[in-house]
This record gives C-alpha cells, structure tokens and sequence, in this order.
C-alpha cells in the first residue's frame, strides 16, 4: 500500500534540507543547490481515454540536485552558465488504473533575465505502478509496460537565498509520459501543471563567473554521416508482440555555429511490428492483397542539432517518400540525446514519434566524415 502523497513530499523536503545542512557545514564552497517542486495540473486531451479514467487533478514532486556552472569551460559561458544535475520524479494520477510513476531524470538548467528565469529540459527512465495486464488492470491503455520513459520541461521564476540559502520558485511545467511503443499499449500521457517549490543554496556567496577567450573557428565545411539506428517495439495492436527494427541512412550536415548544425538526409525503415501488423490486418479483413504490401518505408528529413559541448539535442522532421503501408502519419518526428566520442564517432538515443505519438525509443551509432 503506498504512502499518502503528502507524507512523501514531506519525506523529501525533510531530506532535502537534512543534506543541506551536513553541506553547509563544510568550509569549501560548493557549486551545487537542491530544490523541491510540488506541481498540480491536468491531462492534455492528446489520450482522451486517459483523461476519462482520471478524474481528479494528478499531482506530484521533483526533487532536484544541481551542479552550477562558472565558466571553467567554454560552453559554460555560451550557454549563459548553466547547471546540470539529477532529478526525482513522482506523479499520483490518483487512479487505480494509472497508478502512479516513479522516473529518475538528467537534466540541464538554462537562465534568461538576470538569472531570475530558469528554464529545466530533463530526459529519464522510471517505473509505473499499474502498467496494463489483461486481467488485473485492461483499462490502462497508457502505459503497457512497467518501465517507461519521461521528459519533462519546466519553467521557474526564482528567488534564491532570500533567507541564509533558502529561496523559492513558482511557474508552469509540461511532463510527458509513455513507454516509447517498446510495448502496446502505449497512448502514455502529457500533462500541464502548475508548480512550487523550495530552493536551498548550500554556498550563498555571490558566484563569480568566469570566461575562457575562444578563437575556434566553428563554420566547418560539408559532413557526410553514415548511420544506424535499432530496438525493440510493439504496434497498436495488443498481442502481436515486440518485434526488433533497423534504420539506415545517410546525411549531410554543416556546423554553423558554436551551438548549431544542420541536416539534410534520407533514411529507411525496417520495421518487423509493421510487417506483423500487414498481415494480422490481411487476415482479419479477408484481403489477401494486402499481405503482398511491403511493410518498409523511406523517408526525407531535415535535422538540426543543438549542441552543449559534447552533448546535443538532435531534432528532425522527416516525410516518408515511400509509404506503401499507412501507418499514423506520411510527417515523422525525431528528438533525443547524442553524445560525441570525438569528431567523428557519435551515439544516439531518441523517440520516433508521429505529431506526439510514439513509434520507438531508437538506440543509434554514426561516423562524420
């Protein structure tokens, strides 16, 4: 039986200040801060049989431990000193159906009008507590699985260290849940809250940032990239099972800016849930030319990538030029995590979706030539 929720976030705030006064006691100075975030809200209408099941408000906490950035690289100052850090989530639907999700996100903290903005981008992997059994729990069309995949933005206006570190923050949030169709059902959830929380400075000296002078010249000519993307997902139809897929492709891209570089390529899809689906679809309605439909695609994209020193978001939008099979939709879009070995080797982890409904969670390497 879980607690109640207020105990929890009691539970939370409790040791959040517990650790930051161990912290404080230590005479060096220390670039971290930790805050706790009660939010409130309501579910967008993107799941409406989600939204029928749950009938009051969710509501839940993030409990969150940053590091502060003070220009000991350059990207620090290019990104206006940012933080990064880990965060805790927990969201009541308030639902026998949905339950609950616990998540544990990476995340990066960006700051705009004298550092009183603060705007969150976090990325995580977590559990749901009523994930959909045929017998136990049918109703949760939401999350088929135990493990899902979150990604949340938040956007705080602050008040630190008003009173020996402790300061406050209030604003809106927008959290995204679902498993990435790894297996169906998988509709997942959005929310909009509302949301206000504590904030604890463990050093409440005024930070002095620093700047590292950069001659790099980050204009770069043409890259070819080479690359390859695979996992495992379901399609929409319960019980057909999970099936592995793999993307191929290619891509020019020119790196324009310390920040910014931009894509052009063209991929094709392998994608075994599809093929399963073409059949299962063939047999039920009694049309055996169906069955001959070839389940590949191939699309056209445009990408960019958003870049923090090693880490970047990519982001595409892609058509498929070949779609023998409809499936959700002829628009595909892609955004995630990539982390550069070196100039030329990266890796990727991102969401396929189509106008926010998932296909697959994508695990990918490529070469930059």
């Amino acid at each position: 039986m879980f607690v109640t929720f207020a105990s929890v976030f009691k539970k939370l705030l409790i040791l959040c200040f517990c650790t930051a006064t161990l912290c404080a006691q230590n005479e060096e100075k220390s670039p971290y801060f930790a805050d706790a975030t009660y939010y409130y809200g309501s579910l967008l209408l993107t799941n409406k049989d989600a939204a029928q099941i749950v009938r009051n408000q969710p509501e839940g906490v993030i409990f969150g431990l940053h590091k502060q950035t003070f220009g000991d690289k350059i990207w620090h100052e290019k990104f206006n000193y940012p933080d990064w850090g880990i965060s805790l989530g927990y969201q009541n639907y308030k639902s026998e159906v949905l339950g609950k999700n616990i998540v544990a996100y990476g995340h990066f903290n960006f700051y705009f009008l004298k550092r009183q903005l603060q705007f969150r981008i976090a990325q995580g992997l977590g559990v749901n507590t009523a994930p959909f059994n045929y017998e136990t729990n049918f109703k949760n069309n939401a999350f088929g699985s135990r493990l899902i995949a979150s990604t949340f933005f938040m956007l705080n206006y602050q008040k630190r260290n008003i009173y020996r570190g402790i300061g406050v923050q209030g604003g809106v949030s927008f959290i995204h849940h679902s498993n990435g169709s790894f297996k169906a059902p998988n509709t997942g959830t959005n929310l909009i809250a509302l949301n206000l929380g504590l904030i604890y400075d463990f050093e409440t000296d005024e930070p002095k940032y620093r700047t590292i002078a950069d001659t790099n010249n980050y204009n770069e000519p043409l890259h070819l990239n080479l690359f390859l993307r695979t996992g495992i997902n379901e399609g929409d139809t319960v019980g057909l099972g999970q099936y592995p897929f793999l993307t191929l492709g290619f891509s020019v891209d020119k790196r324009t800016s310390y920040k910014s570089t931009f894509r052009l390529g063209t991929e094709i899809f392998f994608s075994k849930f599809l093929e399963k689906e073409i059949e299962n679809r063939a047999i039920a309605f009694f049309n055996p030319d169906l069955a001959e439909t070839d389940y590949k695609r191939v699309g056209l994209f445009i990408g960019y990538d958003w870049r923090i020193s090693k880490i970047s978001i990519p982001i595409d939008f892609g058509y498929y030029v070949y779609y023998p099979y409809s499936y959700q939709s002829r628009v595909y879009e892609r955004i995630g995590l990539k982390y550069s070995f070196n100039n030329n080797l990266y890796a990727t982890f991102t969401v396929k979706a189509h106008i926010l409904d998932a296909e697959a969670v994508e695990f990918g390497v490529g070469i930059r030539i």
